[in-house]
């Protein structure tokens, strides 16, 4: 009986380091490989629990490097990617763009090709690309993405990303690649790097520094917990069908400020009231990000009616439930 491989890039990352745990439990015959060039938002240690695994392997590898991957992709035969490798902090896009074009849309050109030369006209082999929300732009107060909204990246991180969606519909159309696409809304959860809102927000508020909130706050924004996440992922690659792209959502909005306040009032309870009595004193409001999006919301009914898949609905449980992660991580 063949043995599949997978392949998961950028997954010592925050979603794609708990991928790999989702994948190495509900694909018990698999074998994984993790294929990362570890960048400073990668962390081994969040692998830690399939480590030890006879099904696991470890491959640091640079997807911007052609020769590499075509090497590294005849030697380990894989059926299948899920691929997450991206340079993905939009701050940093803004302050330089260059490694978001090489890593997002010239690396994900390098799999591409490479995967279609050694895949040749056999579909059983399939490519998943993870994208983002943000390719579609911004949204007013009213309506959500869905999967034909027309792209209209604002900052360079999705234009990066939608350039690399581009690059993997035309494989499916041009040479009948098996492809899906998968556009999720803001995740949370364990694993996540400091720079992001949900980690910024606890650390500072432990070390009883300013917790910085862009503009007024009242930019909206549909949070997916990790774990959700994963599921679609999976579910998208085993039902999906090729050529096809799905949003993931979590039917969640909340403006940043609204969520910093639930941040704040949950640090309370967990780990005993913030300076003053309140950990929400600490809030300062920053000089706005540039370009910055007002509205994100992601319209998941077509993953809903065509593949049955819906997220968790105990935001509050799940959002402690991080709370906690982080409050154990920054006390050590």
């Amino acid at each position: 009986m063949h043995t599949r491989t997978f392949w998961v890039t950028g997954g010592a990352g925050f979603i794609g380091s708990n991928l790999l745990i989702h994948l190495h439990t509900h694909f018990p015959e698999a074998k994984l490989v993790n294929v990362d060039k570890l960048s400073y938002a990668s962390n081994l240690d969040y692998l830690e629990p399939i480590a030890s695994s006879d099904r696991y392997e470890f491959l640091q590898l640079d997807i911007t490097d052609r020769d590499a991957v075509r090497s590294h992709l005849q030697e380990t035969q894989p059926d299948g990617i899920f691929h997450l490798a991206a340079e993905s902090h939009v701050d940093n896009s803004i302050s330089g763009p260059e490694p978001f074009v090489m890593s997002n849309v010239v690396g994900t050109f390098n799999l591409l090709e490479e995967c279609r030369q050694l895949w040749g006209e056999d579909t059983t082999k399939r490519f998943l690309h993870v994208s983002t929300d943000e390719v579609y732009g911004s949204l007013g107060d009213e309506g959500a993405f869905t999967e034909t909204t027309p792209y209209a990246p604002n900052s360079p991180y999705s234009a990066s990303k939608a350039g690399s969606d581009h690059f993997v519909r035309a494989y499916h159309h041009t040479y009948g690649m098996n492809t899906v696409i998968t556009n999720c809304s803001n995740n949370y959860g364990p694993h996540q790097h400091d720079e992001k809102l949900i980690p910024t927000v606890i650390r500072n508020a432990m070390t009883h520094n300013p917790i910085p909130v862009y503009g007024k706050g009242t930019n909206v924004r549909d949070w997916l917990f990790v774990e959700d996440h994963c599921d679609a992922i999976r579910t998208v690659f085993e039902c999906g069908d090729a050529g096809q792209a799905y949003n993931i959502g979590g039917n969640n909005e909340w403006t940043n400020i609204d969520l910093v306040h639930s941040l704040c009032r949950l640090l309370n309870e967990e780990v005993g009231q913030g300076p003053d009595g309140d950990y929400a004193k600490l809030i300062s409001f920053v000089t706005d990000r540039l370009g910055h999006d007002f509205r994100y919301a992601i319209d998941a009914s077509k993953i809903k009616h065509a593949l049955g898949w819906e997220p968790s609905t105990d935001f509050d449980g799940l959002l402690r439930t991080t709370v906690q992660w982080y409050v154990k991580k920054y006390s050590v």
